[in-house]
């Protein structure tokens, strides 16, 4: 797994130069956003099962047909597979909000994800709008715990929403 760091150096690195001043104010970015990443991931590992029920249920009432005979989520074990997908993306934005780079999103969770999804026949619809539900989760518990800039948590969750929603999934 890469992070913004990594990623920084290598391309200085393939590139033969020096850090110049759009690097070091990279750096300097990533460091001041350090501690409130990290207070984050930690808001997101302690309540990690109540931001993914809480999600799914506003994600149920926004799209109730999901819940019907016939809907993605309508048995037991389809609804189980809802959430444990949706504490999977959680998981893994967690990781690329720690590191500042979504890379592990690309590689652990995107990567493969058209094929599963198309041969399970998902809808990736209500997949958006639930990893919407748990970004706007977190960032009003950053808010709610004094993080008042809480752009970075953004990040992975556009990221994820994003190659989503341009896949033909």
């Amino acid at each position: 797994m890469r992070d913004a760091i990594t990623n920084l150096i290598k391309n200085y690195d393939i590139a033969g130069r020096y850090l110049d001043r759009n690097a070091i104010d990279s750096l300097k970015s990533y460091f001041q956003s350090g501690t409130d990443r990290i207070a984050v991931a930690s808001m997101i590992t302690a309540n990690a099962a109540t931001i993914v029920r809480q999600a799914g249920a506003k994600l149920f009432e926004e799209v109730p047909e999901l819940l019907l005979p016939g809907g993605y989520a309508y048995t037991t074990r389809r609804y189980s597979a809802c959430l444990r997908d949706m504490d999977y993306y959680l998981r893994y934005a967690s990781y690329a909000l720690v590191a500042a780079d979504t890379n592990v999103l690309d590689e652990r969770v995107l990567q493969g994800l058209r094929e599963t999804y198309n041969s399970l026949g998902v809808p990736i619809g209500p997949t958006v709008v639930g990893i919407q539900l748990m970004k706007d989760a977190i960032k009003d518990m950053a808010f709610d715990a004094g993080i008042e800039k809480t752009g970075f948590v953004d990040e992975p969750f556009d990221h994820l929403t994003r190659e989503l929603s341009e896949r033909d999934v």
